[in-house]
C-alpha cells in the first residue's frame, strides 16, 4: 500500500552534509509518523529521527541531536534528514519508514510498517 525509496546518500567528509530523501508513493502519508533509522555493519538497526504528520513535532536520538534536521512536505509525499557535521560513525545504510498504523513509538523498529530498501552515507575521516 505504500512504497518508500530513499536517495541522497554518498561518500562525504567528516564535517560535511548530506540531505537525504524518502520519496513515497501509494497511499498518502499526510499523517503518517515518519522515521529515519540506520544500520551500521554488525550493529542493530538503530533510531536516528521521527516526524509527527503535522511536521510540528520531531525526535531525534542523542547521537544526532543538534546535527541532523527532520522535515517532511506532505504536498510532495517526501521526508527528508539534513545531516550536518557528519561524523565517521554516521556511517551506515540508512532507511526511512513510515507507521501508518499509529503506534505511537516513534522510536522503535517495531513501531513501523511500511519501510524503503536504504541508501548507503559513507563518512571518511
Amino acid at each position: 500500500q505504500v512504497q518508500l525509496v530513499e536517495s541522497g546518500g554518498g561518500l562525504v567528509q567528516a564535517g560535511g552534509s548530506l540531505r537525504l530523501s524518502c520519496a513515497a508513493s501509494g497511499r498518502t502519508f499526510s499523517r503518517y509518523t515518519m522515521g529515519w533509522f540506520r544500520q551500521a555493519p554488525g550493529k542493530e538497526r538503530e533510531f536516528v529521527a521521527a516526524i509527527r504528520w503535522s511536521g510540528g513535532i520531531s525526535f531525534y536520538s542523542n547521537s544526532v541531536k543538534g546535527r541532523f534536521t527532520i522535515s517532511r512536505d506532505n504536498a510532495k509525499n517526501t521526508v527528508y534528514l539534513q545531516m550536518n557535521s557528519l561524523k565517521p560513525e554516521d556511517t551506515a545504510v540508512y532507511y526511512c519508514a513510515a507507521d501508518t498504523e499509529g503506534s505511537g513509538s516513534p522510536y522503535y523498529v517495531s513501531g513501523y510498517d511500511y519501510w524503503g530498501p536504504g541508501t548507503q552515507v559513507t563518512v571518511s575521516s
